[in-house]
């Protein structure tokens, strides 16, 4: 997994890590990891999660709004 800058110190997340059809996610508070999949939380969401992870901010209000319950059960 790979840290997540959180450019403005404000994210819940801690790390995540790509892959070519997914993105996971762990989170500051709990040492649990959430897949988000194409098949999960669909393809554009997928690929926006991975932008905004790359890019350090923005990843955890992402998920808040768009797929917070769509990970991989």
């Amino acid at each position: 997994m790979q840290y997540y800058l959180d450019l403005n110190h404000d994210s819940g997340v801690a790390n995540y890590e790509i892959g070519n059809e997914f993105i996971r996610v762990q989170f500051k508070k709990t040492s649990k990891v959430y897949t988000y999949s194409y098949s999960s939380a669909g393809y554009q969401h997928v690929e926006n999660m991975k932008q905004l992870a790359q890019y350090g901010d923005g990843l955890n209000a992402y998920i808040n709004h768009h797929t917070r319950q769509l990970f991989v059960r």
